[in-house]
């Protein structure tokens, strides 16, 4: 901790020379410039690392995300993002996604597959129904 207060010369530490280096740099530069060295980073990032160390960090980062946030916070953010994703893309986006979306399913999936969804969905519809009924 003595490292972080100014030593005997009156020298200013390190983490003080560094605060007061990006306190300068934050008031001579914009967003833009955030933005461009922020990407910089990113790629040369995304150069020296493989997909198996951003799946651990992306496992890392929504495990910890989870035990932060509760269900709630899901739903409210799923909302405000599906909203803004509605504004901003038509019905051929969706359409497209879809279609898209389908073809991967496909691929990835067998014909058992398909039964049982097809069999969850309807024990789901008719529960849905006689609950409908004996209200």
């Amino acid at each position: 901790m003595a490292q972080n207060k100014k030593n005997n010369n009156n020298k200013m530490s390190r983490e003080e020379a560094g605060q007061k280096g990006g306190n300068k740099t934050a008031r001579n530069h914009d967003q833009e410039f955030y933005q461009d060295i922020g990407q910089k980073g990113g790629n040369a990032t995304s150069k020296n690392h493989d997909q198996e160390f951003y799946e651990e960090i992306g496992q890392k980062g929504g495990e910890t995300t989870s035990q932060k946030y509760d269900q709630e916070f899901y739903e409210e953010i799923g909302q405000k993002g599906g909203e803004k994703t509605s504004r901003n893309h038509d019905q051929e986006f969706y359409q497209d996604i879809g279609q898209k979306g389908g073809e991967t399913t496909s691929r990835n999936h067998d014909q058992e597959f398909y039964e049982e969804i097809g069999k969850k969905g309807g024990r789901s519809r008719q529960q849905n129904n006689n609950n409908n009924n004996n209200s």
